[in-house]
Order: C-alpha cells, then sequence, then structure tokens
C-alpha cells in the first residue's frame, strides 16, 4: 500500500489529500502519508469510504471521469493498439467498472470540465466540483457491492502516468458560459453546497475569509463556519495548535459574520 500512496504522490505533484467519508456523519479530509495508513485501513473497516483528490491550488489540472466501463475506457483512454493515453490514472473501483482521472497541460475551469466529461460520457451525476474519486487499495464498501459472503471488491490501481500530461483542446464554449460563477442556493440545514475551493485566494487566510463570508451570507452560524472550514482545509502550516487553530478561526469568521451584519 505505501507504494500505491508513493505513486499517487508523484502523480498528484504531491499535493494532494485522502477523504474519509461515513455515509451518516459526512466527510474528513486526512493528510496522504504513509504514517495514516492504519488508521485509513480501521476506517475502511468499519464500512466508511476512503477516497481522494488533488489540493486545490492543481485540482484545476485534473480531470475525473467517473463510471467509465471496459467499452470506454478502451476508446477514450487508449489508442488503437492499446496504449494508454498520456497522463491517466486509472483505477477499477468494481470489477468492470473505471475512474479515470486526466493530468491535463493547462488549468480547466469548472465549464470546460462538464463539457468534456459530457463527452466522454462521464457519469452525469458526478460534478467535477470538489469531486473526490476513490483511492486504490482500499475496500469499495458500498452495500450494494457487498457479496453473500460479506466481502466488498477492492479498488485497484491499473495504470498511472505521472510522467506526461494530456493535451486538452479548448472548446467553443459561450463567452458566459466561460465566465460563469455559480449561483448557489440556500441550502437545507446542515447540507452544505458550496466549497473552498469556489473560493482560492492568493493564500490559504484569504481563502478562509472569503469562504467564511460566503457562508455567513447564506445564513451559516459561527460553529457550522468553523466546522466547514476545519473540514475542507487540509494543510495548516501556520496553526499546528488547536489552541492557535482556534483562535484564528475565531477571528477569521467573526469578522466575516461582522461583515455580513453590517451590510
Amino acid at each position: 500500500m505505501k507504494w500505491i500512496l508513493e505513486k499517487l504522490g508523484r502523480y498528484f505533484q504531491k499535493r494532494w489529500h485522502i477523504g474519509v467519508l461515513d455515509e451518516k456523519k459526512g466527510r474528513w479530509i486526512i493528510e496522504a502519508t504513509r504514517w495514516n495508513l492504519g488508521y485509513l485501513k480501521a476506517e475502511n473497516a468499519r464500512g466508511r469510504h476512503i477516497l481522494l483528490k488533488p489540493d486545490e491550488e492543481v485540482e484545476p489540472e485534473y480531470l475525473l471521469v467517473d463510471d467509465v466501463s471496459c467499452h470506454l475506457l478502451e476508446k477514450h483512454h487508449q489508442d488503437i493498439e492499446g496504449r494508454w493515453r498520456p497522463g491517466r490514472l486509472v483505477v477499477e473501483t468494481t470489477p468492470g467498472n473505471y475512474q479515470v482521472w486526466i493530468h491535463s497541460s493547462r488549468k480547466l475551469c469548472l465549464s470546460e470540465k462538464r463539457y468534456w466529461l459530457k463527452k466522454l460520457f462521464s457519469d452525469p451525476g458526478a460534478d467535477p466540483n470538489n469531486r473526490y474519486g476513490r483511492c486504490p487499495g482500499f475496500r469499495n464498501r458500498k452495500q450494494k457491492y457487498r457479496t453473500p459472503q460479506g466481502d466488498y471488491p477492492l479498488s485497484r490501481l491499473i495504470w498511472i502516468d505521472w510522467a506526461r500530461r494530456a493535451t486538452i483542446p479548448k472548446p467553443n464554449l459561450p463567452e458566459a458560459t466561460r465566465r460563469y460563477i455559480p449561483d448557489f442556493p440556500q441550502p437545507e440545514r446542515g447540507v452544505c453546497r458550496i466549497c473552498r475551493a469556489d473560493f482560492v485566494k492568493g493564500d490559504a487566510s484569504a481563502t478562509d475569509f472569503a469562504f467564511a463570508l460566503a457562508l455567513a451570507r447564506r445564513g451559516y452560524t459561527f460553529q457550522e463556519i468553523k466546522m466547514l472550514i476545519l473540514t475542507q482545509r487540509v494543510h495548516w502550516h501556520n496553526h499546528l495548535s488547536k489552541k492557535k487553530r482556534d483562535e484564528y478561526l475565531k477571528r477569521t469568521i467573526q469578522k466575516a459574520i461582522g461583515i455580513i451584519q453590517r451590510s
């Protein structure tokens, strides 16, 4: 399993993380290091899903194609001689079904990603906004895949190419579509339909503040905003201790809420 993490780290330029998903409690983020392998294996054994995603700084370079059949795998991700096309990371999530990451030679906006996912016949319900894929080396714990013997399929690493990148043409999208900024509806309580990755600024603190403002504008409470930032921010290099982190979040969130209340 350690060698899988090493390969994934090279593919995602060492800028990626792992998500642990509990279908009832939600998702939390774990750093993708070998020191966390024991914890991840234990969580997977408890029925939780182990997922992966590039960090928000490099996420525009990666496209995740979901629900890929063997036929689509050959058609879109291999050449006529069966060789893999550049920049692919192929994961078999269940027997005969795949997820394919494509590392693009240029950054892609969400509208471009949606355009190409439609062309590649990706799962229409799998929007590219803050999208996680399955981490190879762990079990797919969806109940519908459980065998009569009580086993779950292993997500397998089929191919990985960190040396090359895919050349993706620019689609001829309408100007309004290229500049589209999602107008997120008021969410049901407890369900967040916006994510921190949509508010990336020059640094992590500016991103946190922009995200906090957006949440405050939608009526989220202090504790809800705090929980969402803690859940979606991966690296805390400047706030390693819990005390420093809490003080920083208190300042950031109170300032954001104050601006909204005065506006």
